[in-house]
């Protein structure tokens, strides 16, 4: 969509204009968009914050607005560590992290609601407790705030990098080297709405930076442990499909949605061996909010992960 700015609405910031602008849209909902690069300004990306001036030129994507109360839903939790400021989940791989588009239920948002008496509320009704976010197939760590000040502090520590995550990784090939870094800046795709891309020249790009170790080596598979040192959307599957190490099992930036038993050993075996992305947070580093002890929450390999791996070095050994 693309909306002129006139003389009336000059002076507001950007996420509240919009925020009015979209049919029940949240503020959270808009400013997200904006940090994930898909609204511009004049074709540059702008923050939050950014003041309208009079024929300023708005593009910005048809956001699925819908926000409404999280109906609580008894779901089964893997809780790695919590007390009275903060959770650790090991969030499943198919649990989506909070309401979009499509999956309005079953979400992980609801599952806390049914779990915790009390969590921050600053993302919105649609998102209590959310401080950061793992797509829908990726497994592992995910820290929930249970209060607004303890949100507040583990957000920023996210912005500011001082974080350490760490992400188990089956993807497609051997590179030719044990380590790298890749430093390419990602954005919105120019042609998939839900997808992102290395964008080098556009201002709506930001920068991204993922180190990854090979771990293990099969023959036309490999292993990673993955270090992502910036946060922008879908930045690792993006980052390995561009070094032409896809994430096995990645449906929007790999070749294939799933793999079989006769893929992998060679014969006419359909039985399917791994169906969702191979890709898992295995540890998260932070600093507690509240007393400024050092934490670190691991997860272990899930078991569907585990049996890839152990058909990789059965039937692909090198």
């Amino acid at each position: 969509m693309r909306y002129t700015v006139d003389n009336a609405d000059a002076g507001q910031r950007l996420d509240q204009f919009l925020a009015k602008k979209i049919n029940r849209a949240s503020r959270g909902q808009v400013r997200e968009a904006i940090d994930d690069g898909q609204i511009t300004v004049n074709d540059q990306a702008q923050k939050p914050s950014y003041k309208l001036r009079a024929d300023d030129v708005i593009d910005y994507p048809q956001i699925d607005a819908r926000e409404e109360e999280q109906t609580p839903e008894q779901v089964d939790l893997d809780i790695l560590y919590q007390d009275e400021h903060l959770a650790a989940i090991n969030k499943p791989a198919g649990m989506v992290t909070h309401p979009a588009k499509g999956h309005w239920d079953g979400t992980l948002t609801a599952a806390l609601l049914a779990k915790f008496s009390q969590l921050s509320d600053i993302g919105g009704t649609s998102r209590p407790g959310i401080v950061h976010r793992l797509d829908r197939d990726t497994s592992g760590v995910l820290v929930i705030a249970k209060n607004n000040e303890a949100h507040q502090a583990l957000k920023q520590q996210f912005h500011d990098r001082e974080t350490e995550k760490e992400y188990f990784a089956i993807v497609t090939g051997c590179p030719d080297r044990d380590r790298d870094m890749i430093n390419e800046p990602i954005g919105p795709h120019p042609r998939y709405r839900e997808r992102m891309s290395i964008v080098r020249d556009d201002p709506a790009g930001k920068e991204a930076q993922t180190f990854y170790e090979v771990a293990e080596r099969f023959d036309g598979f490999s292993v990673f442990k993955v270090m992502p040192k910036t946060g922008r959307t879908h930045q690792i599957r993006v980052h390995l499909a561009h070094v032409r190490h896809p994430v096995l099992c990645d449906r929007a930036y790999g070749s294939r949605a799933r793999i079989t038993l006769g893929e992998i050993a060679r014969t006419e075996d359909a039985q399917i061996v791994l169906g969702r992305t191979a890709l898992h947070a295995r540890r998260l580093k932070i600093t507690h909010p509240v007393s400024g002890e050092p934490m670190e929450f691991e997860a272990p390999i899930p078991p569907d992960l585990h049996s890839t791996l152990e058909v990789l070095r059965k039937f692909r050994s090198l």
